[in-house]
């Protein structure tokens, strides 16, 4: 007998307890427990009275008690699903929301932009090469079968993990000394391509066959194969079958043989090891391991896997890809890259390039007999869009972008800021200025013919260029007048603080000058040059929040652009004389180190450099030569111009039958004129099948007679002080 509970004073039998009430202290009897206070209990207590129960002096515990247990078993089994159950319906919430099916059908690629013209046309691509989706469906069988058999031959069979395939390259790992084996699905392959990354933890093994299983309940086997042929890395950056396809052997998946398909499908491995056009013996020896894997498999016989021959490379000539790299793709690629925002897979950005004048741009000097000097041309609308831009005579040779990157002095192309100061200050076209020697402190400019007109214009020292008229004004100016008008139309390189600067010795590019001079064609100040639409570029949008341009005078702008009008119809750029209006000004540093010519027609502003990138002279090179004439031939192109003949004076000889000289040198292509003879080489071109033949022969040849003007102007030109044309 024991006190239990509450009621001290009530004795109670031993093994009898309150009704619902145990003591967690109350042995559990079993028979021959042993001592006498141990005893069994009394035979008149029934088996199992109460919460503690009895004992009939059987083996087994009690039966309530045994049911009781159970009962708590299978509540915690229900409890235990229930939470799997949640958990499942979690993570299928999870991937809904962070990974959506849409996702698997863009490959792991890494940032990737295409540019295209103005007119669509693809320009040049940076990052991969990505290929559209792929239907299997619509594949030749033994395309989908080559992938099959090397990286999943039970694909159809399994539900996203394959525990067999696991099995085996789990005994094969540790059995093997050689390379490691994978147990990966074509499923699980698509998680991870799709997904994830490429660590190698648990954790992240977790969620590929948690993504697997997602997988296989939401698409068809059909569609899971589909994508992961639509992504997979098949080396050389290409992204994805039809990309791959059209890639190695310039065809559709739809067209792939057996031989190239069991090629690319055994890149799949190790694309950047395999890569044919690099390591075409590795690739041809992993395709024969996929010729045996498709035999095994079923899918080809004996007779067939024998006729199988090692694939042969068909790879796009790069003059039919698609260029990776232009002068202005390098340009515009940054603010291109901005505007794309954050590139996870191929984005397209349109750019302004004109396809049509950037082909007549690469034509033009092509033809124009360069000789060893390097050239650049930029042409852009008057509202700042770039259309055509060459940096250099060959881009693969040198990406240097000598119209954008390069700094060289203007020579006499700067002084339009010259004469700009000098109109704001009230002068005139027709105001007098004096033409003769002058000196500046230890500075004496001359101009480069040595020749001084006396008291002219200031349209007519404007046209002949003359150095020490720009000298006279800015010394009357101040530096500083000269300075703001070249930075109001937006010069923003260093300029020097003396009065040299009026010939152009501060360095700047010619992208920048040929904007100043878009600038006045336009009649606001600054244009800002750009390669992207005005919605698209982000300058733009910079500079509607700063404030938009400013007007030029109407008076002014009337005057300084008659001004260089007459620069072309009767100054030194009348090489670059067009049948419609055309403005600009020529440039010639010391020697002919550069030799520049800018200027417009109708809404083309147009600039032209040539010169050694060593800054070493160009023999007779100068402004009015051939910069003007390459603008002049680019023009025409442009603008489908057709320039009028040459004329020749009426006192040529004849000969008995009455033929003038002159139609004898016409029908022979050639004509006469003051400066020389100018060889007319049309009627030869025409003779030669379009092509680099072709464009290598110039439209015009200019040869000077000894002693003429144009002759005495490239000795000059030779002879000029440094900054001076």
């Amino acid at each position: 007998m024991r006190r239990d509970g509450p009621d001290d004073d009530v004795v109670q039998p031993q093994g009898w307890r309150p009704e619902g009430r145990r003591d967690k202290r109350e042995p559990i009897w079993r028979p021959g427990m042993g001592s006498s206070d141990s005893a069994a209990p009394a035979a008149s207590f029934r088996p199992g009275h109460g919460a503690g129960g009895g004992f009939d002096g059987g083996d087994d515990l009690p039966p309530a008690a045994s049911g009781r247990r159970r009962i708590r078993w299978v509540r915690w089994i229900v409890r235990g699903l229930a939470v799997l159950i949640l958990l499942f319906i979690a993570a299928v919430a999870w991937l809904a929301i962070t990974a959506p099916l849409s996702k698997s059908l863009r490959p792991p690629a890494p940032p990737s932009i295409t540019l295209l013209a103005a007119d669509g046309t693809p320009i040049a691509r940076r990052g991969a090469v990505i290929g559209k989706p792929v239907d299997v469906s619509k594949l030749p069988p033994h395309v989908a079968q080559a992938f099959i058999a090397i990286e999943d031959r039970r694909f159809y069979s399994h539900w996203g993990v394959d525990p067999r395939g696991i099995a085996r390259a789990f005994y094969h790992n540790l059995s093997s000394d050689g390379g490691s084996q994978g147990g990966s699905t074509i499923t699980q392959q698509l998680a991870k391509n799709a997904f994830l990354n490429s660590r190698r933890t648990f954790g992240r093994k977790a969620q590929e066959v948690l993504i697997a299983f997602w997988l296989e309940g939401w698409l068809t086997k059909d569609e899971i194969l589909s994508r992961y042929l639509s992504n997979v890395y098949f080396g050389d950056n290409v992204y994805g079958l039809r990309a791959a396809a059209q890639h190695y052997f310039s065809t559709t998946p739809e067209r792939l043989t057996l031989s190239q398909a069991t090629l690319l499908a055994g890149l799949v491995k190790a694309p950047s090891r395999l890569a044919p056009t690099g390591n075409l013996d590795g690739a041809r020896e992993r395709q024969r391991l996929v010729i045996g894997a498709m035999r095994e498999a079923g899918f080809i016989t004996e007779a067939e896997a024998r006729r199988v021959r090692p694939a042969v490379l068909h790879v796009q000539d790069s003059d039919e890809t698609l260029p990776n790299g232009t002068y202005f793709a390098d340009w515009v690629l940054p603010e291109a890259r901005d505007r794309a925002g954050g590139v996870a897979t191929e984005q397209t950005v349109t750019t302004t390039l004109d396809t049509r004048l950037q082909a007549a741009a690469e034509r033009v000097i092509k033809a124009s007999g360069l000789g060893k000097a390097q050239v650049a041309l930029v042409a852009m609308r008057t509202d700042g869009r770039i259309v055509a831009m060459v940096g250099g005579r060959n881009y693969a040779a040198s990406p240097f972008n000598r119209a954008t990157q390069a700094r060289r002095q203007p020579g006499s192309a700067f002084k339009l800021f010259v004469y700009l100061a000098a109109l704001r200050s009230g002068m005139t076209p027709d105001t007098i200025v004096e033409d003769t020697p002058v000196q500046i402190g230890d500075w004496k400019p001359s101009n480069s013919d040595g020749r001084y007109a006396g008291r002219i214009t200031l349209r007519q020292a404007l046209a002949k260029s003359s150095n020490v008229v720009a000298a006279r004004l800015i010394q009357k100016l101040g530096v500083g007048r000269v300075s703001q008008a070249a930075r109001d139309l937006g010069i923003s390189t260093p300029l020097g603080n003396d009065a040299s600067i009026a010939l152009g010795t501060s360095t700047g590019s010619l992208l920048e000058l040929t904007a100043a001079y878009a600038a006045v064609a336009n009649g606001s100040y600054p244009v800002r040059p750009r390669g992207l639409d005005a919605d698209e570029s982000a300058d733009d949008w910079l500079a509607r929040r700063l404030g938009g341009p400013s007007r030029f005078d109407e008076r002014l702008l009337g005057d300084l652009r008659s001004m260089l009008e007459t620069v072309v119809q009767s100054g030194t750029g009348r090489a670059a004389a067009l049948p419609v209006p055309a403005f600009g000004k020529t440039g010639t540093t010391q020697d002919g180190r550069d030799a520049l010519f800018v200027g417009w027609a109708g809404d083309l502003v147009v600039g032209v450099w040539i010169g050694n990138d060593d800054n070493s002279p160009v023999a007779g090179a100068a402004g009015g030569g051939l910069p003007a004439h390459i603008w002049r031939d680019f023009m025409v192109r442009a603008l489908g111009l057709t320039l009028p003949p040459v004329p020749v004076e009426p006192d040529n000889a004849t000969d008995e039958n009455g033929i003038e000289l002159e139609d004898v040198l016409n029908g022979a292509g050639v004509r006469v004129d003051e400066e020389g003879l100018q060889l007319d080489l049309g009627r030869v071109r025409e003779l030669v099948p379009e092509g680099e033949a072709r464009d290598a022969i110039p439209r015009n040849v200019r040869i000077p007679v000894p002693g003429s003007d144009a002759d005495r102007r490239r000795r000059d030109a030779r002879d000029a002080p440094e900054g001076e044309e």
